[in-house]
Parts: C-alpha cells; structure tokens; sequence
C-alpha cells in the first residue's frame, strides 16, 4: 500500500474521481468459511457494472457506508446498509447461521479501500487503455477495517449492520493484560 501517488493527485487542480470499494471476509471459525465479498456502491464505464482493482474484481452493489469519520475523540462506528431487494444477504445470513445459529454475519470483516480512479486496472475503460492514467495496485488511503458488530435491522428492502473497531468490542480490552511491575520490572524506572 502506498499513500503517495494518491495524496498526490488529490493535490493536483483537476484530480480524478475517489472511488470507495468495499469487501467482506468471513471467519472461518463463525462462518465455516473464508469466503471474501468484494463490492462497491458507484457504477462503471462497464456494461456489467463491475470495477476491477488490483486485479480484484468488484461486483457494483446497492449499499451506503457512513460514520467513518473521528468525532470527539472517539472511535468511529459506522453503519452499512445494503440492499435486500434480491435476497442476497439474506441468503448470506441463512449460511452462515446454518453454523452459527444467530451469528448474522457478527465477527466477519469489513474493510473500506478508497483509491482514485487513475489507478483503476485498464480493463475498465473502453480499449482497456485508462486515459486518465496508469494503474497502480498499491496507490489508495490508508484502509479502513471494522468488524461486523451486529445486525440492526433485516427486511425485504434492506439489512443494516453496525461495526465496530477492533478494540471497540464489547468484552474486549487493550491491552488484554495490564501492566504491572511485578511481570514487567522496566515500568517506572526511566531516569535522566
């Protein structure tokens, strides 16, 4: 991953289009599977609606992705809501319940990768040529990865899920063992 080339169009007077693409990985321990989800939200020069990036094809998806953004201090908790107008999710939800009843996608991992469209692989414009510049796997921002906290809400239309920071789980502390001088003799004897 490389912030460079990305921070550097962003710099420029007409920089390209940032384009938000998301994928979900299972766990295969809650899910009996490792099977990874990759979508994004926009739409494509393709008739198909896909985006290919770093060689990763990413199926275009009805879903809306907000509260990534640090207020006050505290750690974001974002909210996803993806369309259920085709069942899809829900037919993720009824297989990964068949291992873990109940489990409703909790514990899987949702990252936010945002790149700028000059870096897009060639196969997503006309002639397989990027006119707007060349493709590069590693120029996005820094990703951003939660983990499926729970779901909030399922209908025929939509399922919403809350997520949740790595250290923001309940039950979860940093660090897992407190510092104590009794098992690290190094606290408390810094001098000058």
């Amino acid at each position: 991953m490389s912030t460079a080339p990305v921070f550097s169009e962003v710099q420029k007077i007409n920089p390209s289009a940032i384009i938000e693409l998301f994928t979900l990985q299972l766990d295969n321990s809650l899910h009996s599977a490792t099977t990874t989800y990759r979508f994004h939200s926009g739409s494509n020069l393709n008739a198909n609606g896909e985006i290919v990036w770093a060689g990763n094809a990413y199926q275009r998806f009805p879903i809306e992705a907000t509260g990534f953004a640090y207020q006050r201090g505290q750690i974001p908790r974002p909210k996803l809501v993806v369309s259920n107008a085709l069942g899809t999710i829900s037919a993720i939800l009824l297989t990964v319940n068949q291992t873990t009843a109940g489990n409703d996608l909790t514990g899987a991992t949702f990252t936010r990768i945002r790149t700028m469209a000059r870096f897009l692989d060639a196969v997503n414009f006309p002639g397989s040529s990027n006119p707007l510049g060349t493709p590069d796997p590693t120029a996005e921002f820094k990703r951003q990865v939660f983990t499926v906290d729970r779901k909030a809400k399922e209908n025929r239309e939509v399922v919403e899920f809350e997520l949740a920071g790595a250290i923001d789980m309940a039950g979860v502390r940093a660090p897992k063992r407190q510092c104590t001088r009794a098992l690290f003799p190094s606290i408390g004897t810094f001098t000058q």
